[in-house]
This record gives C-alpha cells, sequence and structure tokens, in this order.
C-alpha cells in the first residue's frame, strides 16, 4: 500500500484520502415555550432524555403561539407548550395529534417592594389587577402571544379591563420573552405576570417580590403533542412519540419533579394516560 502510495506520488497523481462517514445521531425538532428554556428545566431534562433513548433533541423556544404556527407549518416534529384552549384548536385544526399534559406550575404576579397598587398579599388575581389599573402602575406585559401573554389578557378580561385602550401611560408591551419582560419591569418598578419556574430561575428581581400568588386561576398546564403526520409526512413521527412517551412515563415525570432551585420544585409532573 504505501509502495503504490510512493509511486502515486512519483508520478504526480493527487490522492484524496477520506474517511468514512460518522453516522448522525437521531434527533428531533421541539417547539416550546421561553419558560421551559429560561427556567432551565431543558438543561436538565434533556440529556436525560437522550441518554434513555439515543435522540437528541433541537429546541426552538418561542411563545406558545408562535410554537403552534411552527407547528402549523411543520418546521418542527412536537409541540410542547402551555395554554390549554390554544392546544386543543391546534389538535382540533388538524395540525397536532396525541395530546397529553405532561406537568404544571403556576403563574405568579411580581411587583415592586413599594407596592404602588397595594395588591401585595392578596390571594385575588383579578381583584388585584384591578387596583392595578386604579392606581395607574406601571405594569410590563410580555404581548408576545406566549402562554403567559394569553393568560394575562383572559384575566384583564375577566377583571373587565382592556388594557390596550385603558392603559396608555402605564401599560407596556415588550413583544419579548419571560426573562427580559421581568428586567424591564424591574427597571421601571412595574408589575408583571410570570410563570413560576422563570421567576425562581431569574438572577435579575433587584426590588421585584411577588405579590400576589395561590388564586386557582394562575393554575398553568402544559401540553405536548406531535405535529399531524397525516399534513405533514417528513416529520418524525416514530422519533416524536419517543420523547412524548418518555416525557409521560414514569422516568420522565421523575425526572421533572426532580428539577428544583434552591430546593424549590418548579413543575409538577401530571401526566395523563391517554391522549387528549
Amino acid at each position: 500500500m504505501k509502495a503504490w502510495i510512493r509511486a502515486c506520488a512519483a508520478s504526480g497523481l493527487t490522492l484524496l484520502m477520506t474517511s468514512p462517514a460518522v453516522a448522525q445521531p437521531p434527533f428531533i425538532t421541539v417547539a416550546s415555550t421561553t419558560s421551559t428554556e429560561e427556567s432551565g428545566l431543558f438543561l436538565y431534562l434533556l440529556p436525560a432524555f437522550t441518554k434513555a433513548t439515543g435522540i437528541a433533541v433541537r429546541v426552538v423556544a418561542v411563545g406558545t403561539g408562535q410554537a403552534l404556527k411552527i407547528g402549523e407549518r411543520g418546521d418542527c416534529d412536537v409541540v410542547f407548550v402551555h395554554d390549554r384552549p390554544a392546544e386543543l384548536a391546534f389538535v382540533e385544526a388538524g395540525f397536532g395529534v396525541g395530546r397529553r399534559e405532561v406537568m404544571y406550575n403556576d403563574f405568579i404576579l411580581a411587583g415592586p417592594q413599594s407596592d404602588p397598587a397595594q395588591v401585595a398579599g392578596g390571594k385575588d388575581i383579578v381583584a388585584a389587577f384591578r387596583k392595578i389599573a386604579e392606581a395607574k402602575a406601571p405594569f410590563v406585559a410580555r404581548g408576545d402571544d406566549s402562554g403567559t401573554s394569553k393568560a394575562e389578557l383572559r384575566l384583564w378580561q375577566e377583571a373587565g379591563i382592556d388594557p390596550k385602550t385603558a392603559g396608555a401611560g402605564w401599560y407596556r408591551d415588550t413583544g419579548s420573552g419571560m426573562g427580559p419582560t421581568l428586567n424591564a419591569a424591574a427597571a421601571m418598578n412595574g408589575y408583571a405576570l410570570s410563570d413560576r419556574g422563570t421567576w425562581l430561575s431569574f438572577k435579575n428581581k433587584q426590588n421585584l417580590k411577588i405579590v400576589v400568588e395561590g388564586d386557582r386561576r394562575l393554575f398553568n398546564q402544559y401540553g405536548v403533542m406531535l405535529v399531524n403526520p397525516a399534513k405533514h409526512p417528513h416529520t418524525k413521527q416514530a422519533l416524536g412519540q419517543k420523547f412524548i412517551d418518555w416525557l409521560t412515563s414514569a422516568a420522565g415525570q421523575q425526572t421533572i419533579a426532580g428539577y428544583k432551585i434552591n430546593g424549590a420544585q418548579l413543575f409538577f409532573p401530571d401526566a395523563t394516560g391517554a391522549p387528549s
């Protein structure tokens, strides 16, 4: 072999030496929320899934509304979000199949230590929203069609207030994720609705604190579903289903429950036995 190589070199021939192709590990693309990413859950959860199955996960972390649109286009294999009405509509329209509930946490209302609307310690989130509007205290909203944004707007509607028209001067849309929105609230001494997972992992609290929590209307359910392979045959149905099956298995549920920050559990598993 070496003599042949030397002979080729002597004759001026160029040799192209190629190594065997390295097989790429299988992967899926999951469109999910900024809360699962910014809370640190995926950094904890996904390596455990990959170790168990050999399947890598590529995450597109956006608001729930954008994640569902990515699924509608067939640009992901799985959607993992937190707005049950929008998820059910997604399935009803034929874009998703096999929706399963996975876990929950809750929303909290963060506000400044000075609490200009005097809502701290209350358990009625709708009453707190009314007080904020009456006081014209700064309220910082995501305004990005996320699950958190949708939940917030439902609460304003229940309070009988349209912040888009009544909130001139005190209601601000960031059009961004939960972390930047909390940063803006801290800078403005304002209030903001946040999922608890992102709040617990948020490092720049400054003078913000939880002012309202515990209202049943702040319950925050997460669901997962396949993008419908009948609409988008190129999606990785079998691999995506393995991800869903693992998330809702005992191992996946235990992994979710095991994610904590400073001893506080961020998400609580509640997988359902059958698709909804």
